[in-house]
């Protein structure tokens, strides 16, 4: 094993599963494993008093009667944020004991409205951890099958099966990621159980923005509590004045980058020109605001949990808006880092996303619909931007198609497209 390495800093919004897989993966791979979760512990309040990690680990040791050995003991610091200095140590858990094998995990909200803690930038590995995606909660619900016509891309097979994805995938518009949402819904089969658990997930959301930015609270629960208005806009553009009228951008920045920061949403801003890196041409003043989890976003909307689950009522309705949700979390599911949106200035046209990996621009975009005609694309594939010679990709209803200047596939596959598009 490296005797270089850093500790892994696992971060994720409240409620991913962050304790559930560090306890697994510390059962499975360890001799034994120390856990300790900082969140109202008296004993870890004056743990990191001064930072001496010999002196740390030894009072652990006493505290839980257990040996901490490398290459042996996994520690697990949860809630690592709770702590005072507990983000610090990590610095000199790294510099002095890379010996030992050292996790924390902690929620993005805490972490980033801590102010009076340096993160210690350099000194750990970091891994994000998002809700899981719906190949995941297909693995959950034990269709491995199906999952292996997502991965081979087998079209044939999924245009066969196409009611049961389309079931399933209506169901995970309704669950959304959160593993106590899906394994509730999997072992209850209730969805008024499952809606119960999001509102309590989405309270503890609520109550931690109060804690944590006193300042600025209202205008968080502000921006949060508009986010489905926002999308369920014909253009889903963030509007200060739809928040409240008359607002300003000022007003509402620092909100929404608390937010962002801390994984409840995601910002995708747009693009003046789409050439690559994307980032260059970011104009910052003109975004999209979607939540982290569709699930949540079903929530947060009130939308009526038994009309989610039947015909086509969660596809379309908000005007696309939980489909627009699903294929950008597939999206960062997948590994994409640099996901912008184009819209024409004096014009309607106007592209979902505009996905960027190493070799290249992808432009997509989503219809919930049955009906796929588009002008916006074609025009921006096939005459406004003709000599980079763009492949679009469509989510869609519709079963796979090539159509050479574009690829149609059904919206259950987008993770599973681009994963395999990544390893070209």
């Amino acid at each position: 094993m490296s005797s270089d390495r850093k500790p892994l800093f696992l971060l994720g919004a409240r409620q991913v599963g962050k304790t559930y897989i560090l306890q697994d993966f510390g059962e499975r791979e360890f001799k034994n494993m120390v856990y300790v979760n900082c969140h109202q512990n008296e004993f870890t309040n004056n743990l990191f008093r001064d930072l001496m990690t010999k002196r740390i680990v030894t009072e652990l040791e006493r505290f839980f009667e257990t040996p901490i050995i490398p290459n042996e003991t996994l520690l697990i610091f949860d809630e690592i944020q709770e702590a005072h200095n507990g983000i610090a140590s990590l610095k000199y858990f790294c510099e002095e004991m890379p010996q030992l094998h050292v996790i924390a995990a902690g929620s993005l909200l805490g972490i980033s409205l801590r102010s009076d803690e340096s993160y210690p930038v350099g000194k750990v590995n970091t891994l994000k951890m998002y809700p899981m995606s719906f190949k995941e909660f297909l693995l959950a619900k034990g269709r491995n099958g199906l999952v292996d016509v997502l991965e081979n891309l087998e079209w044939d097979s999924m245009k066969a099966m196409n009611e049961d994805f389309t079931e399933l995938l209506r169901q995970y518009y309704f669950t959304g990621g959160m593993p106590e949402a899906i394994k509730t819904f999997i072992e209850k089969n209730d969805v008024n159980l499952v809606r119960n658990i999001q509102h309590e997930i989405l309270d503890a959301y609520e109550r931690d923005i109060a804690k944590h930015t006193k300042s600025q609270a209202i205008n968080i629960h502000q921006v949060w509590n508009n986010i489905p208005a926002q999308l369920a806009r014909e253009n889903k553009k963030f509007i200060f004045g739809a928040v409240r009228k008359g607002a300003r951008a000022a007003t509402y920045e620092q909100a929404i980058q608390w937010l962002v920061d801390a994984g409840l949403v995601y910002k995708v801003e747009r693009v003046r020109e789409p050439s690559m890196p994307l980032k260059f041409y970011a104009d910052y003043e003109a975004f999209k605001l979607y939540a982290f989890d569709c699930g949540l976003l079903a929530c947060l909307a009130e939308a009526n949990p038994n009309a989610m689950l039947l015909g086509m009522n969660p596809f379309v309705e908000f005007k696309g808006a939980f489909s627009e949700n699903f294929v950008l979390q597939q999206l960062i599911s997948a590994g994409c880092k640099s996901i912008y949106y184009y819209s024409k200035e004096k014009s309607t046209m106007e592209i979902d996303f505009l996905c960027q990996t190493s070799e290249k621009i992808v432009p997509v975009e989503v219809k919930a619909k049955e009906n796929v005609k588009s002008k916006s694309f074609s025009t921006f594939i096939q005459q406004e931007f003709k000599e980079k010679s763009f492949k679009g990709l469509r989510c869609s209803m519709k079963p796979y198609i090539d159509q050479g200047w574009m690829e149609n596939i059904p919206l259950y596959a987008v993770e599973a497209y681009i994963q395999a598009m990544r390893k070209e």
